[in-house]
């Protein structure tokens, strides 16, 4: 028989955090940042599986053809060829089977969007001067700021407009080739391939590593964020949330400088050279041809172009 006073219940209102506000702490904005980028990496790793036009081409044939358009590209300073080169980055992203929508956010969301923010006073007259297309503001004549004269109406000219576009399209094209690289190269091909083009092996070797731990070191962090949330039954404070995170900045640190030093003795136990070796082997078949000499010539007809030695 229950006693009354366990049948007594007493009604408190539900408390949750997460319940009752939206807003998350940098912790958890970091823990899904991780998931997102895990994410993020599988989706492009299944970009690279796909039957599309870039991923058939042989990979020394698409990094040179890579590399030469984005050399390319930064001598262009043709607003319309930019914007041509740029559109045929996302037909090539089509023709390989990768989502456009997908594409297109992937480059614009981060280094295009920075660049624009960086040339963003060119638009003025303040550093560009030219043709005026909107006043912003008179600020009279001896206007100063601190030794600097400054114009007598802050306004935005069409010349720097331009040089704003054309800057920002040519790092969205840069970015978009190469985003393409990755997307239809899988990351153990790539770097064998730097190495069949006579890249130091100190500078190939230090990217794949850094590649293949990244993924490691992000695990272990989301399993001490986890592991210290199934322990936390009080919220902390803003500072303690800190000073835990910057504890475990450092215990990271030590574990992955002890890490490599145990991963480098393993290679060196099992016969490591320095040379990447992978069981896939390059062969070079008609289409690769074509399309090294049909990028190397689109390359070169850029450059002439935009230096007025071919007229269009």
């Amino acid at each position: 028989m229950i006693p009354g006073w366990m049948k007594e219940v007493e009604e408190v209102p539900e408390t949750f955090s997460g319940a009752t506000t939206k807003k998350k702490n940098f912790i958890r904005k970091t823990v899904d940042g991780i998931f997102s980028f895990f994410q993020e990496t599988i989706v492009s790793e299944g970009f690279t599986k796909r039957n599309g036009l870039l991923q058939g081409l042989d990979p020394r044939v698409k990094l040179i053809s890579i590399f030469s358009i984005v050399f390319a590209v930064s001598v262009v300073r043709d607003l319309y060829l930019l914007f041509l080169v740029y559109s045929l980055t996302l037909v090539f992203a089509y023709l390989s089977k990768i989502k456009i929508t997908y594409f297109i956010k992937r480059v614009w969301l981060f280094i295009p969007i920075f660049t624009g923010l960086i040339v963003l006073p060119m638009i003025f007259n303040l550093f560009t001067p030219g043709d005026s297309i909107l006043d912003i503001m008179y600020r009279g004549k001896d206007a100063y700021l601190g030794p600097i004269g400054l114009p007598e109406t802050l306004s935005v000219t069409s010349q720097g407009t331009i040089l704003a576009v054309t800057f920002t399209l040519r790092v969205a094209a840069c970015v978009s080739a190469v985003v393409l690289l990755f997307l239809t190269t899988p990351r153990q091909v790539l770097f064998k391939s730097l190495r069949s083009l006579k890249v130091p092996k100190i500078y190939v070797i230090t990217l794949d590593m850094c590649y293949r731990y990244i993924f490691l070191f992000m695990d272990i962090i989301r399993d001490m964020h986890i592991a210290k949330k199934s322990r936390t039954i009080k919220k902390r404070s803003t500072i303690e949330e800190q000073k835990w995170v910057g504890e475990r900045i450092g215990y990271t640190l030590i574990r992955s400088i002890n890490m490599s030093e145990k991963v480098h003795q393993a290679m060196i136990s099992r016969g490591f050279n320095g040379e990447i070796k992978i069981l896939q082997e390059y062969n070079m078949m008609p289409r690769d041809y074509v399309a090294g000499f049909f990028c190397i010539t689109f390359s070169v007809a850029l450059v002439l172009i935009s230096s007025n030695i071919i007229h269009i």
